[in-house]
Formats: C-alpha cells, sequence, structure tokens
C-alpha cells in the first residue's frame, strides 16, 4: 500500500491537507471519507488504510481550520461551516473524480449531513454514514435537551464570540473550531430543518439517488436514533436503510460517537461496512 501526502486546493484558493491511501495492485474502486466537525483526517488513518488494503483508493482530507488545514491562528480565520461542504469537501471529491468516474463516500458526523451538497451526485455509487444526524436540538430525547439547548442558544455563540474560536480540544470534542464554523453550527442547530432549511437546498439534497446506509449506535448520545433518523428525511429520493449497531452487538462495551473508526472494530464494523461498500462499487 502507498500512502501520499497532498495538498488540495478549493474553489476559494484555500490550501487544503490531504491524504491518499492507493492499495497494492490496481484500484477497484475510490472512497472519499468525510470527517466529523472538529475531528483531523489523522482519525480516519487506519479505517483508510484498511479500506485500501482491500483494493481501494482512499482520500482523507482536513477541512479548513482543522489540522494540516490549519493556520497559525484561528482568531483571525474567516470560515463557516457551509465552506467544509461547499468548499473543501466539493474540492477533495472532485480530486478523486477526476480518476474514477464513481465515487464511494464515508461520512462521519458532519461528513454525512453534508453528501447532499456535493458536486456531480450522479457520480456517487453509494454513501455510507456513521453517527449522522439532523442537529437540531429537539431532535434529541427530552434530557438530553437540558444540555442541547444551552450548548447551541448560549455557549457556542457566546465563547465564540469572545474568544475569536471555539475552545473545543478543552471539553474534549476534537479540535478548537474557527469562530465562524462554531457560531454557523449553532444557528442551524436552531432551525427546526437544520442545514437544509438554513441553506435553503432541498433540490440539492433530493439530486441524491445513490444507495445510503446510516449506521445508528445506540450509545451514541451525540447522535440518538431520533436525530439518525431525521436525517433520512434530508435524503427523500436516496435508496436509504437505517443499520441499528448495539455495543453487545460487537462484543464491545462502548461504541459511542467516535469509537466505529477504532481500531478494535476492524474485524467486526470495519468489515461489515466494507463490504457493504465494495458491493456497491
Amino acid at each position: 500500500m502507498a500512502v501520499a501526502e497532498l495538498h488540495l486546493q478549493a474553489q476559494d484558493g484555500y490550501e487544503l491537507g490531504a491524504t491518499l491511501f492507493e492499495p497494492p495492485g490496481p484500484a477497484r474502486r475510490a472512497v472519499l471519507v468525510m470527517a466529523a466537525t472538529g475531528v483531523p483526517q489523522q482519525y480516519y488513518r487506519k479505517f483508510a488504510a484498511f479500506l485500501a488494503e482491500r483494493g481501494s483508493a482512499v482520500l482523507t482530507f482536513d477541512y479548513r481550520g482543522i489540522g494540516r488545514s490549519r493556520p497559525p491562528s484561528l482568531r483571525r480565520m474567516n470560515a463557516r461551516m457551509r465552506d467544509w461542504a461547499l468548499l473543501d469537501s466539493a474540492a477533495a471529491f472532485s480530486y478523486l473524480a477526476k480518476d474514477y468516474s464513481k465515487l464511494l463516500l464515508v461520512g462521519h458526523s458532519f461528513g454525512g449531513q453534508a453528501i447532499g451538497l456535493l458536486p456531480a451526485p450522479e457520480r456517487i455509487a453509494a454513501a455510507l454514514a456513521v453517527g449522522s444526524q439532523s442537529g437540531y436540538w429537539k431532535n434529541w430525547p427530552p434530557l438530553a435537551r437540558l444540555w442541547m439547548w444551552p450548548a447551541v442558544h448560549l455557549m457556542l455563540p457566546a465563547v465564540s464570540h469572545a474568544l475569536g474560536y471555539f475552545p473545543s480540544s478543552r471539553i474534549g470534542f476534537g479540535e478548537d473550531l474557527p469562530a465562524g464554523v462554531a457560531i454557523e453550527w449553532a444557528s442551524w442547530c436552531r432551525q427546526p430543518r437544520y442545514i437544509i432549511g438554513a441553506l435553503r437546498v432541498d433540490a440539492e439534497y433530493a439530486r441524491f439517488h445513490a444507495p445510503l446506509r446510516l449506521y445508528s449506535i445506540s450509545d451514541d448520545a451525540i447522535a440518538p436514533p431520533s436525530a439518525v433518523k431525521a436525517l433520512l428525511e434530508f435524503y427523500p429520493s436516496a435508496r436509504s436503510e437505517v443499520r441499528a449497531v448495539a455495543p453487545r452487538d460487537v462484543h464491545a462495551r462502548r461504541i459511542g460517537h467516535f469509537g466505529f473508526f477504532r481500531e478494535p472494530f476492524r474485524d467486526t464494523l470495519w468489515r461489515e461496512a466494507a463490504h457493504w461498500l465494495e458491493a456497491h462499487g
């Protein structure tokens, strides 16, 4: 397997760090991995290598402000969450699409939410999303709303305005976020139709017709089943399914929001996901 560190350029000229994993022989398919909010591409490295070992070319990348796409300081950075989808994810998608007629997608959390905004949806063979949900705060169970409401109405916007960035790393939730990303994310979470309602992109999401599998993890407090189910409404034309998984199903104590992409699940969740992707690619 070959691993190449790349630099991609978004349409507005912003430079993004990316990594291409190529299989030992000719690639039989191409997979784009779209990360969760604040999660650097390094987190998906072993999963990407696993797919490459099975014959896929796999591209990971960092959204602007994250990982290898982060400037020296976030305080003066002008970035919004929509840029991660419309500019950064689009640049990664276009890079792979130069060499492959059809692409497979793996989206984690925000990555699965943003699939409907990618260019040329007719070139998507299938998409698999893990822990992806509609972020509207009322999609959470009643007790969880006790922390969701203040988070999206008060904490995210207030702290981001005060510091010039949001210190996600201090609360164990990925890397710090550019202020504009955190503020826009919070505003989407206050919108009943989340990203679709905020950006008015119903038509764009309706153009997605490929098979779509959503993984709903029973102990994922960040993507509860009610919020995962709400995401299905974003993709009315997709051939969609929800794959519900509990830790006991894979002989684990916990999976949570981030566990799926950890190596202990190589022979269970990773293998199952790879079989599904390969069946559609």
